[in-house]
């Protein structure tokens, strides 16, 4: 723990739904969904607009469609994502060379050691800075949380959003916390903390004041002893500003189980090449291709093959995923697949000629794949949680469809435009950029050769105004002196 709140955690404010209303003026101040929409999607991320009707991420698309039936539903964007996530990872690389990405909108900054903060004032002016930089390059907002260690930023910023500032003042960390739901602290999901509640145990300041031995006792060793240290407020975790990817991995849940053998050979082949961009984009390779399958019984099936040596050659990690299929009945119907690449190195090897090494019995292992894929995971929206690569939500990649609500598109004579809708033979239009006046829809044919897919436009900063509307909840918060919003006085 530290003698002063250096640590700074920065969430950006629900980040995909912003920046879907920034680069679309029509959708500003409107309930946004983002995530996969077909029968079996979920919600990756919410705008604060549709969190008014209950949306929440993870929730499944159903769901969220009967509880905002009027929103807009998009598909995830992760390019334009990705751009303006490098935007702001730059601005907090300038605050210190100690930065540590947990996902594509989340971030823990070590201040002291970029000499940015050396007390609360600085370590605040900073935190306030920051805010006003994203604000001016991006257009979005982002809340900040600012404590003597990483676990208490990150309570911080989420009592910050959204667009806030708040900084736990050390020697306070156990009295702000203590009185905070047991969900609050990192690991304590619906399972634990309804056993803690079976043991009289609802808030952190009573697990704190349960002791060590009886937490042990409720939850074991490791977890025990775990959980009563992070009720004291103890986090001695250092900000880490690059860790070792496990693994690249790319899947897709369909909305109806597949059962024809040729279209899951050419989905998994599919995947593959998908697999293999993102590694290549993290400049790597891997050594073990693993095939990922989810039956119509919801029995999942991992199988993995290690090569030789490291590849990143998609013909290699397509052949490889077409002979771990083989071993694999599927007759009942898939519901998901997935491909992935663990055993990664920075270097390729050439003299592979598409040989894989199985083992000594001739028997391929079968192993769980456990690590995340580069470039999503939980975001901050419901969960991306390595870090020191870029990362995507839980929620499965949309698969690829030339008309899917919400991508871009480019018309001959219209210019550039969004796909709102498409069905019997038609794909509606909204034609308008980040930087103009709502635009006009219009309707064509799903063949119209003059209507094509196009790439998202950048935002432009300059022309916009804040892209997620602030809950009215916000202000009562600023009320108690907890948060700092703009020109409201210093947080506490």
């Amino acid at each position: 723990m530290r003698a002063v709140p250096t640590i700074l955690h920065l969430d950006m404010d629900a980040f995909f739904a912003a920046a879907e209303q920034a680069s679309k003026p029509s959708l500003r101040g409107k309930a946004v969904v983002v995530g996969g929409l077909g029968p079996r999607g979920v919600v990756s991320t919410a705008s604060y607009e549709a969190r008014r009707f209950g949306v929440h991420s993870a929730m499944p698309m159903a769901q969220a469609r009967r509880l905002a039936p009027n929103a807009a539903y998009l598909v995830p964007r992760f390019g334009l994502y990705r751009d303006i996530s490098e935007q702001v990872m730059e601005l907090l690389g300038a605050l210190s060379p100690l930065v540590e990405p947990l996902s594509l909108d989340e971030a823990f900054v070590d201040l002291e050691a970029g000499g940015t903060a050396s007390d609360e004032a600085s370590a605040r002016a900073a935190g306030r800075r920051l805010r006003a930089q994203i604000r001016e390059v991006t257009g979005l907002t982002g809340s900040v949380g600012l404590a003597t260690c990483k676990m208490l930023a990150k309570i911080a910023s989420e009592e910050a959003k959204p667009d806030g500032l708040v900084l736990i003042p050390a020697g306070r960390e156990r009295e702000r916390i203590a009185p905070m739901p047991v969900r609050t602290l990192p690991g304590v999901g619906p399972a634990t903390a309804d056993h803690l509640r079976r043991g009289g145990i609802t808030t952190v300041g009573e697990i704190a004041e349960a002791g060590s031995d009886e937490l042990v006792r409720l939850l074991g060793k490791a977890h025990g002893t775990a959980l009563h240290a992070m009720s004291l407020a103890h986090d001695e975790r250092p900000v880490v500003a690059e860790r070792d990817t496990k693994s690249v991995s790319v899947e897709d849940t369909f909305d109806v189980d597949i059962h024809d053998r040729v279209r899951v050979r050419m989905e998994v082949g599919r995947l593959a090449e998908r697999c293999v961009q993102r590694l290549r984009a993290a400049d790597r390779s891997g050594r073990t291709v693993v095939l990922k399958i989810r039956r119509y019984d919801f029995s999942t099936l991992t199988r993995s093959e290690t090569l030789r040596g490291p590849t990143d050659d998609p013909a290699v990690v397509r052949e490889a995923a077409a002979r771990l299929l083989e071993s694999v009945d599927t007759t009942g119907g898939v519901r998901l697949l997935g491909v992935g690449v663990s055993g990664l190195a920075d270097f390729t090897q050439e003299d592979l000629f598409a040989q894989a090494h199985v083992h000594a019995d001739g028997v391929v292992e079968e192993e769980e794949l456990t690590a995340e894929p580069i470039g999503v995971g939980p975001e901050g929206e419901g969960g991306m949680s390595t870090g020191g690569e870029a990362h995507e939500p839980v929620a499965a990649e949309e698969p690829l469809r030339i008309w899917a609500a919400g991508k871009d598109v480019r018309h001959v004579e219209f210019g550039h435009g969004w796909v709102q809708g498409s069905g019997l033979g038609r794909v509606t239009v909204r034609f308008e950029t980040p930087d103009s006046a709502p635009g006009r829809v219009r309707t064509f044919r799903t063949e119209d050769p003059d209507l094509v897919p196009a790439e998202p436009l950048p935002l432009v900063a300059a022309a916009q105004t804040p892209a997620s509307g602030r809950p009215e909840e916000g202000g009562q918060e600023a009320a108690t002196g907890s948060k700092e919003e703009p020109g409201a006085p210093t947080a506490v």
